[in-house]
């Protein structure tokens, strides 16, 4: 599965896009502008998507690249 595919996946199954999902990270101080916040995990931002949007583990990773800056 591409990673295009997986974030395709996430916006149907969340309702939410990608970029979406990072601006409510960074309300959550789990990102900033440049990424993941200093001082937090990405298995922080994993352990939240799972909760709250009912991801599973590799869907999750992929918000995190995404975060991270992965783009394609």
């Amino acid at each position: 599965m591409s990673f295009q595919a997986y974030l395709d996946n996430v916006e149907a199954k969340t309702g939410k896009s990608a970029a979406d999902l990072r601006a409510l990270a960074v309300e959550r101080g789990l990102a900033d502008a440049g990424g993941i916040a200093p001082g937090v995990k990405a298995g922080a931002i994993v352990d939240w998507l799972k909760r709250d949007f009912d991801l599973g583990h590799g869907h999750a990773m992929s918000i995190v690249a995404f975060i991270k800056g992965k783009r394609d």
